[in-house]
């Protein structure tokens, strides 16, 4: 069964960009997921550390091959221009062992605005900032915050789901919540 890497809200941050790629490859997942706002920080946040989204594009470019990457609200069509990946959909659909995982950025779909999901399936998203993992109607509901502007005192973060358990995660790789799909 693959070990998937979740990502969120990078916006043009060099800096937590290359912390998060060293961070998937100690976990030697299988594949990253990209929801969304990749390059660019809009103009309702402050610059990042080391905001360089060229940087970035080039960088993300070099896992073209291990990315599955949605639109963010802050993400447009120029950016697919220089990333070497598809991910102007506003959603995309993974089966993961018998259930489907919704991904999506979290602007258009979210824990208040569900999709047309089946008992046991999940939403996965980000765009708040703010980390959730919990069971909403027999549909898991899953954000994972940010890697680059975590809001409301919560630390920069990340998701794993190996073997049915999804894991959000600090940048120290501690677990701040922690859901089981059983």
């Amino acid at each position: 069964m693959s070990k998937l890497f979740f990502i969120s809200d990078i916006h043009g941050s060099l800096y937590y960009l290359k912390k998060i790629l060293e961070i998937y490859e100690s976990e030697k997942a299988d594949y990253i997921i990209i929801l969304g706002d990749e390059l660019y920080h809009g103009p309702r946040n402050p610059l990042p550390k080391e905001y360089n989204p060229k940087e970035v594009a080039q960088l993300l470019n070099t896992y073209k091959d291990k990315i599955i990457a949605v639109r963010g609200n802050c993400d447009s069509e120029v950016d697919e221009m220089v990333l070497d990946y598809p991910m102007m959909a506003t959603y995309s659909i993974v089966l993961y062992n018998g259930r489907r995982l919704f991904l999506t950025h979290g602007h258009v779909y979210d824990k208040n605005k569900l999709p047309n999901l089946s008992s046991g399936d999940a939403i996965i998203y980000g765009h708040t900032h703010v980390p959730l993992a919990e069971k909403q109607n027999d549909i898991f509901v899953i954000n994972l915050g940010s890697i680059s502007m975590p809001k409301e005192d919560n630390p920069n973060s990340y998701g794993i789901l190996e073997n049915d358990i999804f894991l959000i995660k600090d940048l120290e790789e501690n677990i701040i919540k922690k859901i089981s799909f059983n």
